[in-house]
């Protein structure tokens, strides 16, 4: 075992602190509500929502499919042992989001912004309450 690895084991165990994990959690639940919500109004192809996915230039017929696939990438972020993975799928998921949003020129800081701050939040969430997470970080700088 080399000095480097000796001083990031310490690291990669260390348990996140109570409040840090309590914010993580809220943050985490807060997000989850929200792409629960967003996912089951797609799957239950409620109009409101099918017409404003029509409107952004998406068929009607992929509101469903788009519903399931916000919905796996969540359930892969709620599980601890998926939840990066998850995590980088809905920062994609919402990626996807940015560009529909830029394709028909929507406002900037009320809708265009609207996923990056909710995948900033994905994130944040999940740095807050994994220390796993934190370790790979602290590895990385």
């Amino acid at each position: 075992m080399t000095a480097a690895t000796a001083a990031a084991a310490p690291a990669a165990t260390a348990p996140v602190g109570r409040a840090a994990r309590c914010v993580g959690l809220v943050l985490t639940g807060l997000v989850t509500l929200f792409l629960l919500f967003d996912s089951v109004t797609k799957l239950l192809r409620v109009g409101a929502v099918v017409d404003a996915t029509v409107q952004m230039g998406f068929p009607a017929s992929t509101v469903p499919i788009i519903g399931g696939t916000l919905l796996a990438c969540l359930v892969l972020y709620l599980v601890p042992r998926t939840a990066v993975l998850g995590a980088v799928l809905l920062t994609g998921y919402l990626g996807g989001a940015v560009c529909a949003q830029l394709r028909i020129e929507a406002p900037v800081f009320s809708t265009l912004l609207f996923p990056i701050y909710t995948g900033v939040l994905v994130w944040l969430g999940l740095y807050l309450r994994s220390a796993a997470l934190r370790a790979l970080v602290r590895a990385g700088s």
